[in-house]
């Protein structure tokens, strides 16, 4: 089994977060509750899934700076995405600063895993 068939999982459960996310957004605050906790489930399981994957490609692979440089790019990303979440979720923040970085993290933290899955897949820059 290649590398990119062992994130379809992941992929599909990230594209229902976004898809969760989006619709929570379109409800605006407060936020629906059995939706909130749908979207927080997901994301939670697509990041152990994630996590789990990238642990067992790893131990059969060379460890390259770029490999860990995408790794520490795509947690940073989904770190941003959690915290700014929870911030939007309880108001303690700026709302409105938060909803920037709750959408900049997906693209960061996708721009990082797909570097990493090209590094694991043995290929080179």
């Amino acid at each position: 089994m290649d590398v990119i068939s062992k994130f379809t999982n992941p992929g599909i459960g990230f594209l229902l977060t976004l898809v969760f996310g989006f619709w929570l957004a379109r409800l605006g605050k407060p936020y629906n509750g059995l939706l909130f906790n749908i979207h927080k489930l997901i994301a939670l399981g697509v990041v152990v899934i994630t996590v789990i994957q990238i642990y067992n490609l790893l131990k059969g692979s060379q460890w390259q700076a770029m490999l860990i440089v995408s790794i520490i790019v795509a947690v940073l990303g989904v770190v941003a995405l959690f915290a700014s979440g929870a911030f939007m979720s309880i108001g303690n923040l700026n709302y409105r600063a938060m909803k920037i970085i709750h959408y900049i993290g997906p693209v960061v933290a996708v721009i990082g895993m797909v570097f990493t899955i090209y590094f694991l897949s043995g290929k080179n820059l």
